[in-house]
């Protein structure tokens, strides 16, 4: 696989999602602003990936400091905390990632660690939350393979794959996994509409990867499903709450009702970080929209007339009664999802061994 994001000396290297698949474009982000900007416009997305990117953007930022102090330092960290934060309200993993890298600043600040300290140890926790990033999407796949049949062909709604973590993926990182676990796998790409996440993204990595994929509108899924064409959907989220209602791309509520019309399994791909107990329910979550342009055109070309009204909120809400499972890198969450997410956390804080 391509690297989503790297740390550079004197840079983060993010490859353009904008321009996938016709032209693999890197751009260097060499300020914390810049990887903010790049957050925002949507070179670098999905759920994981921006925290890992949010991460790395504060560790430059500090690395690239004149400040003679800790307590200059801290302001500045801060500033540029504030300036990530506002970038994408949905995403839990970036609001985690920043509390992370706050949490490491003030712990060795009160420790007595000097500027230069500080300076090699927030690079060291970026390039490590990259890291247990890449080790949990691997996990997750494993886990999440144990739930697909030796034959089957998989729908999945947008980009929740490599290029929306830092490597290996969360609903593609299940695609995966059963395929290195030998089952024969087919795969149905909904186009993801208005940003074209699966027509452009998870259909060019799988593609890559080998794996048998066709790309459906979104439109499709119902008739296809009705069919007995799909046998299981495996989607990614962007925030799940304590009750197991789970924020997604646009679309993935539709999805959802349409696979427990039909009876097919639809399960929820996403690290321990997109968990967010501190929000009870769905209705807490915060929904993103984005920008009209990303509806009325398709790259240049206009295809609403002038004078339209348009909605374009990033996400929607899942309710956990639509989930049939949500699977982590720590294991299987099923229904009551509020005791059973509450549990892998706390075995994972425990350090338990802890499986489907």
């Amino acid at each position: 696989m391509l690297p989503t994001i790297e740390w550079q000396d004197d840079a983060v290297v993010m490859v353009d999602q904008r321009k996938l698949p016709g032209k693999e474009i890197y751009v260097r982000c060499k300020t914390a602003n810049e990887v903010a900007k790049a957050i925002k416009t949507m070179v670098i997305r999905g759920a994981p990936a921006i925290g890992v990117s949010a991460a790395m953007g504060l560790a430059l930022g500090v690395k690239n400091s004149t400040a003679t102090g800790t307590r200059q330092l801290l302001t500045e960290f801060l500033r540029s905390c504030d300036v990530m934060a506002a970038t994408r309200p949905t995403a839990v993993n970036l609001f985690w990632a920043i509390e992370r890298m706050k949490q490491r600043f003030s712990a060795l600040a009160q420790a007595g660690a000097s500027v230069a300290d500080l300076k090699t140890a927030l690079v060291a926790e970026a390039r490590l939350i990259h890291d247990e990033d890449l080790a949990s999407c691997k996990a997750l796949g494993a886990f999440g393979a144990t739930l697909v049949p030796s034959e089957a062909t998989i729908l999945t709604h947008c980009n929740a794959g490599a290029l929306a973590t830092a490597g290996y993926g969360t609903a593609l990182g299940v695609i995966r996994g059963a395929v290195d676990a030998g089952k024969t796998i087919k795969v149905l790409a909904d186009e993801t509409r208005p940003f074209l996440q699966g027509a452009r993204l998870t259909a060019w990595e799988l593609v890559k990867d080998n794996i048998d994929t066709t790309v459906i509108t979104d439109n499709m899924a119902g008739a296809l499903m009705r069919q007995g064409l799909i046998d299981l959907v495996v989607v990614g989220a962007d925030r799940i709450a304590a009750n197991g209602d789970t924020a997604n791309k646009i679309g993935t509520y539709t999805v959802a009702v349409l696979a427990k019309e039909n009876g097919v399994p639809f399960y929820v791909a996403a690290p321990l970080s997109t968990i967010d107990l501190a929000t009870p329910n769905g209705e807490r979550i915060p929904i993103e929209e984005r920008p009209a342009r990303e509806v009325t055109h398709v790259g240049p070309s206009q295809v609403t007339p002038d004078g339209a009204k348009i909605r374009n909120p990033a996400f929607d809400v899942t309710p956990a009664r639509y989930i049939t499972a949500i699977v982590t890198e720590k294991g299987i969450a099923r229904p009551d999802f509020t005791a059973s997410l509450a549990r892998l956390f706390s075995e994972a804080a425990a350090g338990e061994p802890v499986g489907a």
